[in-house]
């Protein structure tokens, strides 16, 4: 294995055989995970690239090589193919993390269409998602609403056909480039969680506005917006009024899962950059590898891996079974392997020693691509409690 290599371990192949998967999972991962072997001289040049012209890269490579096909394809309310997202997702994070972040927020604007959208909807937006034309991004979460859906404040009100929107998102993955918001917002059919509503709006609406770009520790295209008087036509509400906290958490408990496979990726990534510097770094009269202390942490990191992928696999194939329940599983799948993928992280920078601590060489750069994944849809804590309320759900049965 050449210490640049991107294909001995981007998916493991022990993983891989288990019946989790069917020779169609196999066939495509281990195509993508050659396609991103060929595209190296890309992701180096991304790096360079600031972050709206680098999604916007990733996006037209990803959608021009038919990576996102599936997005138009898939029928109405269809609950898609959660393994073969999860590969994707582990692939490209091993490759490099701004091809995983433009493929994931694809992917989760383009999830509420699929399930939720009327034939209108899926035909103005799904093909250009999928070609990687258009960018979608997808706004929850505010500066006080967080993990707690029910408290987003921002409100539409009906004004005879249309529908005026007010208030502020924050955090907003692709909200610098985003063509088309799948917004959750206020409409008041009842309190709490009962009074959201979905809306689709594009990304060029009179009243949308970047308030400010957020310039995060791995670089990527985050903001905060501002709706001032955002009118939209009721055809834009996704589903029905008053379903919107069920849009949001529809979502977010498909997409856990496909974190904790990214987390996979770049813990993949960590520990096969790790083990390649520790047989060629000289101490001692030998190597690196040769002390026990060093064997006892790259057999950690193994241990972790295959866990995480077990965890990951069954949740996604939960998923796609449809069972009921799913959702616990991808919490556990997300809070195991997130952590985990924090730790070998940390561990390879460890055993590069100052190597480990440079700017822009492999271990700094996944020691901050990675820190975001026990945050975003859902923090690690929140995982915990969805844990223990499902333990607490199954004693009173």
């Amino acid at each position: 294995m050449t210490p640049n290599s991107l294909t001995p371990n981007a998916l493991d192949p022990d993983i891989l055989r288990l019946p989790f998967y069917t020779d169609a999972h196999r066939d495509r991962a281990r195509r993508l995970a050659q396609w991103c072997e060929e595209q190296a001289p890309l992701w180096t040049e991304l790096r360079t690239d600031d972050p709206d012209k680098a999604v916007r890269r990733a996006l037209a490579a990803l959608g021009g090589a038919g990576w996102l096909d599936f997005l138009a394809a898939a029928e109405p309310g269809s609950d898609g193919d959660c393994r073969a997202v999860c590969l994707a997702r582990e692939a490209l994070a091993y490759a490099e993390d701004l091809a995983d972040f433009a493929f994931s927020i694809q992917v989760l604007s383009a999830t509420p269409i699929l399930r939720h959208g009327s034939p209108e909807q899926r035909q103005r937006y799904l093909p250009g998602l999928a070609a990687g034309t258009l960018a979608g991004a997808f706004a929850v979460s505010e500066e006080q609403a967080g993990s707690d859906v029910a408290a987003v404040a921002l409100t539409a009100e009906r004004d005879g056909a249309q529908y005026v929107l007010n208030g502020a998102k924050a955090w907003i993955a692709n909200g610098t480039v985003a063509d088309v918001v799948c917004v959750i917002a206020r409409t008041g059919e009842g309190p709490g969680p009962l009074g959201l509503t979905a809306f689709l709006v594009p990304g060029d609406t009179p009243g949308l506005r970047v308030r400010e770009p957020i310039e995060a520790m791995a670089p990527r295209p985050f903001a905060h917006l501002v709706f001032e008087d955002c009118r939209v036509p009721a055809d834009a509400v996704l589903g029905r009024p008053g379903r919107g906290f069920v849009v949001a958490m529809d979502l977010l408990e498909r997409a856990r899962v496909t974190v904790g496979a990214a987390a996979l990726g770049f813990a993949r990534r960590a520990a096969d950059a790790a083990q390649a510097h520790v047989r060629r770094r000289a101490i001692y009269g030998g190597v690196l590898f040769d002390l026990p202390t060093v064997k006892f942490e790259l057999a950690d990191m193994e241990v972790q891996l295959n866990a995480a992928s077990l965890l990951v696999g069954r949740a996604a194939w939960e998923l796609d079974q449809g069972h009921r329940g799913f959702a616990k599983h991808s919490s556990i799948a997300k809070l195991h392997a997130t952590e985990a993928a924090q730790r070998i992280v940390d561990r390879c920078v460890q055993l590069h020693g100052a190597a480990g601590l440079v700017a822009q060489s492999l271990p700094e750069r996944l020691y901050r691509q990675v820190r975001a994944l026990r945050v975003y849809e859902g923090a690690s804590e929140v995982q915990q409690l969805t844990i223990a309320g499902a333990l607490d759900a199954r004693r009173a049965r």
